[in-house]
């Protein structure tokens, strides 16, 4: 389950407060605040090692509860705040990839993990989104979408073959080194990715489904039940896509009748140099989002 917004706000203002701290002229001050924030997380954290030893002791039962609470999304970050998480970082990036593998397998594509070294994640794509720099900038967001979720202690993600790379994902929670003196500044936070909820009307009946979202035209075509989405132009003659025929996963321009692949990241059929630009999208839980920051670059 993800984190609930109004959690997600708490944290933000948990994080400015810090910042704030941070920037007080007097040293002395900023070293006693320091040392309160510092003192209250050691403390909060033994008693919640303490509680997890205590479930664990319990017997198998406890260990299933153990596992279920670091699956939560927002347990998984407090575990990960006090050094507790039960899976180290390279588990929680494995099960962060079998997640998206579905999404990945729809234009036929897929990852693999290349290293871990301390919080870096090394990671390439393969199949048809290897060399198509708009494919593999879609399926990279929707890998950060996932490791973010799984791996929020992960600092830097290098993907081969995207040349664009986003500044690294933001735990969420205060990081201990934030609090442990003046000479320690908070790490900027990462600017949102721009995803956007897809709300009204029905994308469930194949066929082609044009839509305004937040100001920005994107093209939605569901096909033998699988949801994709692309800019609404034609790469070949620059004609709209809104009226697009589709038959099985082939799109049909209605102006030159060029045709394309939906199925592998809208590459061109009667021409392979041409694709359509592919727009991030992710279902989860039956929402609907679209990366508008990728859409609008």
């Amino acid at each position: 389950m993800p984190v609930d917004p109004d959690i997600q706000q708490q944290i933000g203002r948990i994080e400015h407060l810090v910042e704030a701290i941070d920037g007080w002229p007097d040293p002395a001050a900023r070293a006693g605040a320091a040392e309160l924030l510092q003192a209250t997380l050691t403390f909060h954290g033994a008693g919640l090692e303490r509680m997890l030893n205590l479930v664990w002791e319990s017997g198998p039962a406890g260990q299933a509860l153990v596992d279920q609470l670091a699956a939560d999304a927002l347990v998984s970050r407090l575990l990960l705040l006090h050094d507790l998480h039960p899976l180290d970082l390279a588990a929680r990036v494995t099960q962060a990839l079998e997640k998206v593998r579905p999404y990945l397998a729809s234009p036929g594509g897929n990852v693999e993990l290349l290293d871990i070294r301390g919080s870096t994640v090394q990671l390439r794509l393969q199949g048809s989104c290897h060399g198509c720099p708009s494919s593999a900038m879609t399926l990279k967001l929707a890998i950060e979408e996932a490791l973010q979720e799984y791996a929020p202690d992960m600092t830097d993600l290098v993907v081969e073959g995207v040349v664009e790379q986003a500044p690294p994902p933001v735990n969420g929670f205060v990081p201990l080194t934030m609090v442990s003196g003046p000479k320690h500044k908070p790490r900027p936070a990462a600017p949102s990715a721009g995803w956007e909820n897809v709300a009204g009307g029905d994308l469930r009946a194949d066929g082609v489904h044009p839509r305004d979202i937040a100001g920005q035209r994107v093209l939605f075509c569901r096909a033998a039940g699988q949801l994709y989405a692309y800019r609404p132009g034609c790469p070949a003659c620059g004609q709209a896509l809104d009226t697009a025929h589709l038959t099985g996963g082939t799109l049909t321009c209605p102006g030159c009748a060029g045709t394309y692949d939906l199925m592998r990241a809208g590459r061109g059929l009667d021409r392979p140099d041409l694709h359509l630009d592919p727009v991030p999208l992710l279902v989860e839980q039956g929402q609907i989002k679209v990366a508008l920051a990728v859409l609008a670059g």
